[in-house]
């Protein structure tokens, strides 16, 4: 199936381009099921890259990556331009960031200077307007505790054959509930839900480049903040975090007058918000090994559940939870890996 659709992408591009002989090169792709290639496109005059994509229309949003695009562009967030879409065929023609991931430059040295430039997109985006952002599909609590089952689902039972009793599956669903008032307790905005390292390009001058940006929902305020800076792929210190945290927090104050932003409450939002996303992460991790063999995840899992037994540790509220991670899931990681 890959290579017809290779072949009909290859024809749509040429066709769009009135060139002949395109080379496609493919690039490694993200956890979806789109594929990315690169191409130049030689006219009399210079030599362009192009990046080519094809996403199959019955696994991918292609409306809403062109949907999101359109915003982030007028918010004025660097995003790829579209140059050609076939939404029904499930073809797009990007222009190219390169190939260095942000993620690939970052040390404690310069982590705050370019994490300082995401948090500027970051603001851009809360500048999107309601009626625009009510258009996006909320991130609500039926959608949270939907994220929050594929770590039951996947990673204890699927990956570590960890199965709950009755009463175990209570307490952690009350712990669940505890984040879901976290999150839908906040200013919900523009939330690009997938907002780190990976997913910003270092382009020239110095610039960044957001890619990865068709998941995007009406969601909670800290949510992208807590994506960037506690990110599932690598820790940073918090003397390194806390002024990036305290600088967004005046800058969304700024934008919801209304809302009492104590420096409390940031840190609870803050801490709670990315508990329910590294839960979330760690069963997506064992998903994309068993249902989708894309296994290099399962080295992430960890981290994640570091996050977790950390930050549950600190609310006795959620002591079931850590005591789970802490007990039982951390110990079936680390036996499955040889550790």
């Amino acid at each position: 199936m890959s290579n017809l659709r290779t072949r009909d992408l290859l024809q749509w591009l040429e066709s769009h381009f009135s060139a002949e002989n395109i080379s496609l090169i493919p690039l490694t792709g993200d956890a979806g099921f789109r594929r990315y290639f690169r191409f130049h496109n030689h006219n009399q005059s210079q030599s362009q890259c192009y990046i080519a994509v094809d996403a199959p229309v019955k696994l991918s949003n292609n409306q809403a990556f062109v949907d999101v695009q359109q915003i982030l562009q007028e918010l004025g967030v660097n995003v790829p331009n579209i140059i050609a879409a076939d939404l029904e065929a499930g073809f797009l023609c990007l222009s190219d960031f390169g190939d260095t991931v942000l993620a690939e430059r970052l040390s404690s040295e310069n982590m705050q200077h370019y994490y300082a430039k995401a948090i500027i997109e970051l603001s851009k985006m809360l500048k999107c307007k309601k009626a625009v952002v009510a258009k996006l599909p909320d991130y609500n609590a039926p959608f949270i505790l939907t994220e929050l089952a594929i770590f039951k689902e996947w990673l204890l039972e699927k990956h570590l054959g960890i199965y709950l009793t009755a009463d175990e599956e209570i307490a952690l669903s009350a712990c669940f509930d505890v984040l879901v008032s976290a999150i839908i307790a906040q200013p919900k905005i523009f939330m690009h839900r997938d907002y780190h390292s990976r997913n910003i390009m270092l382009l020239a001058d110095d610039k960044l480049g957001v890619i990865d940006f068709q998941d995007a929902v009406k969601g909670p305020v800290i949510y992208d903040l807590v994506s960037l800076l506690k990110d599932c792929y690598v820790r940073w210190p918090k003397q390194l975090i806390t002024p990036l945290m305290e600088d967004y927090r005046q800058q969304v104050q700024n934008y919801f007058p209304d809302e009492n932003l104590s420096k409390e409450k940031w840190q609870y939002w803050f801490d709670l918000t990315g508990l329910q996303r590294h839960i979330k992460a760690s069963g997506i991790f064992s998903r994309l090994h068993h249902r989708d063999n894309k296994s290099g995840y399962l080295a992430d899992i960890p981290l994640t559940l570091t996050y977790i037994q950390d930050v549950s540790a600190q609310y006795d509220k959620l002591s079931f939870l850590h005591e789970l991670v802490t007990k039982r899931v951390i110990p079936a990681v680390n036996k499955r890996s040889g550790f």
